[in-house]
């Protein structure tokens, strides 16, 4: 019979190097009984080996779909299922179908899927940001399934703390869950958080209205939902340009969602700690802490204005 999709031999490698050889094998035989079972063809594979194995493919019932195959045992695949089908496509692409057990879920694939990354001017981009956030966050109907904000803070300053190769990464981390505490009394409203909610995760639809994709699935105040959209503007324009550029967004995101200043500027630092040690958690090298430093130090440059 023939196969459904032929990983190359490099592709091969990068799902084993991360993944496992177990995964591997979980994936081609899924590929094999969802393509019968969802009636899918014409498989093409997306190279991102984040948390899932992604396809974009075409349903005899839906059109061009994307099948997402993850690891059960890590629960994402469940968060994002519940997420999507409580939200059940308003803002968000819409699920179609999944195998919570199994790891594997079926949703719309959003056309011509630019992500927002992809718009040249900056008062556009926030524009997008802000019309998407007013409003968007709702009361989850299953709270006990989802992590809480402050609990991923928790977790991975834990985690740092064990770390002796980057204490000083995990003092950054230890002062981020301060922080994150602090807001979290100000702010404590147990709302349905995007968790990732950044310019990758926001795609144009063919409707002219841009529609927002992979939700992690977390519980916390919305506040906590806008710092990965700054993060991701910080380009590669040098400290002055760059300090400019970030304090003005804030500007805008104050005026725009009537959130204080200090308050972003507090879950920008603790986002950007969190990723930075995240970023050690999924392996980065000594020789990359530098520039991890760098960043978490930029956002204390801007804390502290």
């Amino acid at each position: 019979m023939k196969k459904r999709y032929c990983f190359s031999q490099n592709e091969i490698e990068n799902i084993i190097n991360r993944f496992g050889k177990d995964f591997y094998e979980k994936v081609l035989r899924d590929i094999e009984e969802y393509a019968v079972k969802w009636t899918l063809t014409s498989f093409q594979f997306v190279p991102s080996y984040s948390a899932n194995l992604v396809f974009i493919c075409y349903s005899e019932n839906f059109g061009r779909v994307v099948l997402k195959i993850g690891n059960p045992s890590f629960g994402e695949i469940v968060t994002e299922f519940n997420t999507l089908s409580q939200y059940n496509g308003r803002r968000f692409c819409r699920v179609f179908n999944a195998d919570i057990e199994k790891g594997v879920i079926l949703e719309e694939c959003v056309r011509p899927g630019n992500p927002l990354r992809d718009e040249s001017s900056l008062d556009r981009r926030l524009s997008v940001f802000c019309s998407l956030y007013k409003g968007l966050h709702i009361t989850p109907a299953k709270a006990e399934i989802y992590p809480t904000y402050t609990e991923w803070v928790g977790r991975i300053t834990e985690y740092m703390s064990k770390r002796q190769d980057c204490k000083e990464l995990y003092l950054y981390m230890k002062k981020a869950k301060d922080i994150c505490l602090s807001v979290s009394t100000l702010y404590s409203q147990k709302m349905l958080l995007h968790g990732d909610f950044h310019h990758d995760n926001i795609l144009l639809g063919n409707d002219g209205e841009y529609i927002i994709i992979d939700p992690k699935g977390v519980i916390g105040d919305p506040v906590f939902d806008i710092p990965r959209f700054i993060l991701n503007e910080f380009g590669d324009e040098t400290i002055p340009d760059l300090y400019k550029k970030i304090n003005d967004i804030i500007c805008t995101l104050e005026k725009n969602l009537n959130i204080p200043n200090d308050i972003i500027k507090q879950c920008l630092y603790v986002e950007t700690a969190m990723g930075v040690c995240w970023s050690v958690q999924d392996g980065a090298t000594p020789e990359e802490y530098p520039s991890l430093l760098k960043n978490v130090a930029f956002a204390e440059t801007i804390l502290k204005t």
